[in-house]
C-alpha cells in the first residue's frame, strides 16, 4: 500500500487527463488493448516513477507536511523504505516496457529518455531544479510528454499547438496549487520554491492570471463556453479565496483534502466533457 500512496493517486487526475485528450470523441476506443495499457501506465507506473524520485530527494522537507501520509498526497515513507524505492520503480517500469516497446516502436525510447532526464534535472539531490524558481515550472513540460505517447498508442492525429499551450498552463496552474499548499514545509526545510520567494497571496495572485488565460482562450480560441464557464467558475473561487476568504492563510489538513476531493470530481466532469465534445481538438490537422 505504501508503494500505491507514493504514486499519490489523488494527482492521477493529470496524467490521466493529458492521456485522454488526444482519443476525445474516438470510435471503439474502449476496445483497444493499447489503450487500456497506455492509460494504466500513465496512472500507477508513470507517477510513481515521478513522484517516487521527487520523495527520495525530499525526504527532508516532506518529514514536516502535515498533509502527507495518504493516498491523496503522497505516503509518509521513511528513509529505509526510500532507499530500497528505486529497485521498485524500475521493477514497475520494466513491467510495462516490452508492452509499450511494441506497440509504439522504438521512438518510444525517445520518449522514456526524456521523461528521464526531465525528471533528473529537477530532482538532482543538490542543484536540482526544485529548488531553482521558477525553473521549476518549465520542468512541467515533462507532461506534455504524455500526449504523444497517447497519439503514438492509440493512433491518433496531432494536436494543435494552442493545445499545447493550454495543457502547459494547466500543468504550471496544478503545480503552483502544490506549492501554496506546501509552503510551511518548504520553508521549515529551506527548499526554496516560487510560492516561498513570492509568498502566499502573490503566487495566488499568478495561480489567477494563469487560469483567467485558459479561460481566455477557452472562449475566444477554442469558442467553448460551456468548457469556459466550468473554468470560470473555479476562476471565482480563487479570486474569492484570496480576497475575502483564506487570503494569506494556511489551509488546514481537513481543508486541503477537501479542496483535493472537490479537485477529483471537477476533474472527472472536465474530462468527460472534453472528452465527449472534443472542445480541445477543434484546431486538429
Amino acid at each position: 500500500m505504501t508503494l500505491l500512496k507514493l504514486s499519490r493517486p489523488g494527482l492521477w487526475f493529470a496524467t490521466i487527463w493529458l492521456y485522454l485528450l488526444p482519443t476525445s470523441q474516438m470510435p471503439n476506443l474502449f476496445d483497444s488493448i493499447p489503450f487500456w495499457l497506455g492509460l494504466l501506465y500513465v496512472t500507477f507506473p508513470l507517477n510513481l516513477l515521478v513522484y517516487g524520485w521527487n520523495d527520495i530527494v525530499d525526504y527532508e522537507a516532506d518529514k514536516f507536511n502535515p498533509r502527507k501520509g495518504n493516498y491523496l498526497f503522497g505516503a509518509k515513507a521513511s528513509k529505509e523504505q526510500l532507499d530500497k524505492l528505486w529497485l521498485k520503480i524500475i521493477g514497475v517500469q520494466l513491467l510495462f516496457l516490452p508492452f509499450l516497446f511494441y506497440f509504439i516502436g522504438v521512438k518510444f525510447l525517445g520518449l522514456l529518455i526524456a521523461f528521464c532526464l526531465i525528471n533528473g534535472l529537477y530532482n538532482l539531490p543538490k542543484n536540482g531544479l526544485r529548488s531553482r524558481p521558477p525553473l521549476e515550472l518549465l520542468c512541467q513540460i515533462g507532461y506534455l510528454l504524455i500526449v504523444p505517447l497517447s497519439i503514438w498508442l492509440n493512433h491518433t492525429s496531432e494536436l494543435h499547438i494552442y493545445a499545447y499551450i493550454y495543457l502547459l498552463l494547466f500543468a504550471f496552474q496544478s503545480h503552483l496549487i502544490g506549492e501554496v499548499m506546501d509552503i510551511e514545509p518548504d520553508r521549515k526545510a529551506g527548499k526554496k520554491t516560487t510560492a516561498t520567494i513570492l509568498g502566499i497571496q502573490s503566487t495566488k495572485a499568478l495561480i489567477i492570471l494563469i487560469v483567467a488565460a485558459e479561460v481566455m482562450m477557452l472562449f475566444y480560441i477554442f469558442k467553448d463556453p460551456i468548457f469556459g464557464s466550468m473554468l470560470g467558475v473555479g476562476l471565482a473561487w480563487l479570486i474569492i479565496d484570496l480576497l475575502l476568504i483564506y487570503k494569506s492563510k494556511i489551509y488546514s489538513v481537513k481543508e486541503m483534502k477537501l479542496f483535493a476531493y472537490l479537485s477529483n470530481l471537477m476533474a472527472i466532469l472536465s474530462m468527460s466533457y472534453v472528452w465527449w465534445s472534443g472542445c480541445l481538438l477543434l484546431f486538429r490537422h
